[in-house]
């Protein structure tokens, strides 16, 4: 969906292998609040300004007391203009720092003697929590909207409230703003009242929930109604894109049909609505019945070939109305009880709709994505209290870890009792908090199995296993041998403490029969692993023609294979699972010789699975031979997007002339998909950028890119953004950087912008000195800019530009900018920039003392050489 940070120059390692630590400078340990009692009902009733940006309105809560005695409230209410606090007709004395409000009660509670506390307050411009939209002197066709975002802990910008997602209860909105616009927000619409040139929109949720869940938007919207059972099911839209979103959100209906029976609880709220809004700062928010989704989701029919993200992006804030809202997380530690369902549930749409290899490879794609966060950020264990910002959480551990997670319990238990237990979940927790531990309970109550050991490891601390497995034949004593290394444990460990996995992994050794159409058989061995190396032996009828290390490849890890060639062609060609054949396919192209890359030629054309074919293109690339790009040229007559899209990024990394008239031909003519076309630019760029065989082609490659920023406008930017991006590649072209600079102004479609800001990082690479301060200006100046997504863009370009100034101006940003996201990536990228300039110093150092040695040498053999002589005469 969602203060001391000063110590940049430290590294933040902690003692796990070397890896980062998550925690930055001023983390501590987060507990919800003590509780004043049950908050019952919040009532809203809010006057909305859209011009001026101001809303003022009345917050009342009601309380029921938990003990006597309390006379004293605490209230998250940030920059808030509090006008007055009553309690009934009473004024309370009140205290307002800007953050905390410390209403002191006339009469001390009473416990189970309810009261109701009102609070009349005003905002001004808000920065977080309530949104204005509006057109502007850059942006004059920008739509009037007014949405908020509660996640993580920004309600207490547009609400007095106790802002913890634990306390939960019943709420109302009563918006008046002007007559032409709708107001969306939680539950029913009770009413809509004519109050003059305004109307007055009043929403009831009669269901808890927390106060994050909270929501509204406001805007003039394109309705289009659907239905699911009696449930209305709406999508609303800037006017003019109802086809956009009928394309995007269609499906919804059959999602909640399909997650009602998964999740064993039919859609608990009276009705389910998305809202497409402008300038969104996630891509959605699954506000309890009313979801928020940035308006960058909606595809059009050309879009829709082989964009499968907005539809996973549906399903995923769908799912939230069950993990989230029907069963809210207790604190923020356990946030990857909802997300990690949330994505899993991405998995189980793809399965439901697509099928069991594409939900495969779906699973893959997240277990990459966490992978690599793991890998170039940080390592952590999914549940942690200790941190700076909650918002900090939000990130691949508890997204894809928490899916990868979810679906190891999956292949744990198998279906039948997965659902059981997800459905024991579900019911016996409805409507209510939970944690982890209820999750664990609700598994063993309805399986009888105790999963702590795999949550121990893979949810209660961080990492993963790095396997790598050696494969022999004994024909002798008809024998195979499999050696298993846990590679990421040290030398000696010999406990689950020290990194080292205790796992129970299914290896299946493959026999192919004769003929076309050749049976495949596989005779599976469960084994457990849970030494740093494991030498194995299988008795086996006959030699198997492969092996397959984890059987359907459940468990969430990273695997070298070791396998003779032969074994690893049999699993490219037989192996009934996707993922077994990705990764014989990347072993073979380590192999890097020409039976390697017939082996994947072949596979280009013959493999059944688009998405195996995709990463069969991408090792192919990989190998460095003349047949390898012959095998991969003939991948662009796919019939699917995604594999030619595949083909045309993988030549961006081959620098032939061959390479460059493939890709400019698909540059000149484009491609029934957005995405390919894009690619197919900026390899083109790529390849255009260096010298080809002695030739140069940068002035008609940006001649090309020039035209293509001029002429292909269209759908989210994604074409110019591809040609932007090719621009980025010529690392000293002044022309290059003139035409990137150009659309780096206000004014540029967000999105093309936003492309053009990130690639002032590569492109600084080897500009001169006038121009490097040249997209510094440009980026201090961005950097000061409000908008999230512009930050982001920002921080994603310095962090590529090794110099001091680049440092001072993410510092600059870390220390002023509201959203503690950006917080933490302006700080990583100093780190980062820091540790480059660091190795650059290093290496220059190191190359002095070489010519200083070379120079010794020379002095040296100069020496020996006058003394040689000497000894001669």
């Amino acid at each position: 969906m969602p203060n001391a940070h000063r110590a940049f120059q430290m590294e933040f390692l902690d003692d796990n292998n070397g890896y980062k630590s998550f925690e930055m400078p001023g983390a501590k340990p987060h507990y919800n609040p003590d509780r004043p009692g049950q908050v019952e009902h919040i009532a809203l009733e809010l006057n909305l300004d859209l011009e001026q940006q101001i809303c003022e309105g009345t917050c009342k809560i009601r309380i029921n007391p938990v003990r006597d005695g309390l006379d004293s409230l605490v209230l998250d209410a940030v920059n808030q203009q509090i006008e007055s606090v009553k309690v009934g007709n009473a004024r309370q004395d009140f205290d307002y720092d800007g953050e905390r409000l410390h209403v002191r009660l006339k009469k001390p509670t009473v416990a189970e003697e309810r009261f109701t506390v009102a609070i009349a307050y005003r905002l001004v411009q808000p920065e977080r929590g309530l949104y204005f939209i509006g057109p502007d002197q850059h942006y004059p066709d920008k739509p009037v909207q007014v949405w908020t975002q509660g996640e993580d802990e920004d309600s207490r910008f547009w609400f007095p409230c106790f802002d913890y997602p634990g306390q939960l209860s019943t709420s109302e909105i009563k918006v008046r703003v002007p007559a032409q616009y709708q107001v969306v927000s939680n539950g029913e619409l009770v009413e809509t009242k004519e109050d003059g040139e305004r109307k007055i929109f009043h929403w009831y949720q009669k269901q808890v929930h927390p106060t994050y869940l909270m929501a509204l938007a406001v805007g003039e919207f394109d309705v289009i109604q659907d239905q699911w059972q009696d449930i209305p099911v709406t999508y609303y839209v800037e006017k003019g894109r109802q086809d956009q979103g009928q394309i995007t959100m269609g499906k919804t209906p059959r999602m909640v049909e399909f997650l009602s029976d998964k999740y064993g609880y039919k859609y608990a709220f009276p009705k389910y609505a998305q809202v497409c809004a402008a300038d969104f700062i996630f891509g959605g928010m699954e506000n309890t019945s009313v979801t928020i989704l940035t308006d960058r989701c909606l595809l059009d029919e050309r879009a829709a070939i082989d964009n499968r993200n907005s539809e996973a992006l549906v399903v995923h804030e769908l799912a939230h109305q069950w993990f989230g809202d029907l069963l809210v997380i207790n604190h923020w530690s356990h946030a990857w009880v909802k997300e990690g369902m949330a994505t899993y549930s991405e998995v189980m749409w793809t399965e439901q709709e697509y099928g069991p290899d594409e939900a495969a490879y779906y699973r893959l794609g997240e277990a990459r994505s966490y992978l690599n966060e793991d890998k170039s950020r940080y390592r952590r264990p999914m549940v942690t209290h200790v941190y700076r910002e909650a918002i900090e959480l939000y990130d691949r551990h508890i997204y894809e870890k928490g899916a990868c997670v979810y679906h190891m319990v999956r292949a744990e238990l198998g279906d039948a009792l997965f659902w059981k237990a997800i459905q024991t979940f579900v019911q016996s927790n409805a409507h209510q908090t939970v944690e982890t531990i209820d999750l664990l309970r609700a598994i063993d109550r309805a399986t009888g199995r105790n999963l702590r050991p795999l949550f121990d490891q893979y949810v209660l601390r961080g990492g993963h296993p790095d396997y790598k497995v050696a494969y022999s034949w004994d024909g002798d004593s008809n024998l195979a041998k499999l050696t298993v290394t846990q590679t990421q444990a040290k030398d000696g460990d010999s406990s689950s403490t020290s990194g080292l996995f205790d796992l129970r992994i299914p290896i299946g050794f493959g026999f192919v029969g004769k003929g076309k159409a050749a049976k495949v058989e596989i005779k599976p061995f469960v084994v457990r692993i849970h030494e740093r190396e494991q030498a194995m032996f299988f008795p086996l009828d006959k030699k198997p023609d492969f092996v397959s290390f984890d059987v359907g490849n459940h468990y969430l890890k990273t695997v070298e294979l070791e396998y003779p060639m032969a074994e690893l062609k049999a699993q490219l060609q037989h192996d009934p699972d996707p993922l077994s054949r990705i990764e014989a396919a990347i072993a073979l192209a380590k192999k890097g010789n020409l039976e390697a890359v017939q082996a994947l030629t072949a596979a280009l054309s013959d493999e059944p699975f688009w998405g195996v074919r995709v990463e069969v293109a991408e090792q192919l690339a990989s190998v460095k031979l003349d047949q390898a790009i012959a095998g991969l040229l003939q991948g662009l007559k796919d019939s699917e997007a995604r594999v030619r899209r595949a083909v045309v990024e993988s030549l961006g990394d081959i620098k032939t002339a061959e390479s460059y008239k493939a890709l400019k031909e698909i540059a000149e003519k484009g491609d029934p998909s957005y995405y390919v076309e894009a690619a197919a630019i900026r390899s083109f760029g790529k390849v255009g950028a260096a010298d080809l065989e002695g030739k140069a082609k940068d002035k008609k490659t940006l001649k090309l890119l020039e035209t293509i920023l001029k002429e292909r406008q269209g759908w989210n930017e994604v074409v110019r953004s591809g040609a932007i991006a090719a621009l980025s590649q010529f690392k000293s072209s002044e022309a290059a950087l003139e035409l990137v600079l150009q659309y780096t102004e206000p004014g540029t479609p967000q999105a093309l912008r936003l492309a053009a800001i990130r690639a002032l990082g590569a492109i600084s690479k080897a500009q001169s000195k006038p121009n490097l301060e040249r997209i510094l200006d440009r980026l201090d100046a961005i950097a000061h800019e409000s908008f999230f997504l512009t930050q982001v863009s920002a921080v994603s370009a310095l962090s590529s530009i090794e110099t001091g100034r680049a440092i001072s101006v993410l510092q600059s940003l870390a220390e002023h900018t509201p959203d503690g996201r950006v917080r933490r990536r302006a700080e990583e990228a100093v780190q980062q920039v820091q540790k480059a300039i660091g190795k650059d110093k290093a290496v220059e150092k190191l190359r002095q003392e070489v010519d200083d040695l070379k120079k010794s040498n020379q002095e040296l053999k100069s020496r020996l050489e006058t003394l040689e002589a000497k000894a001669k005469r």
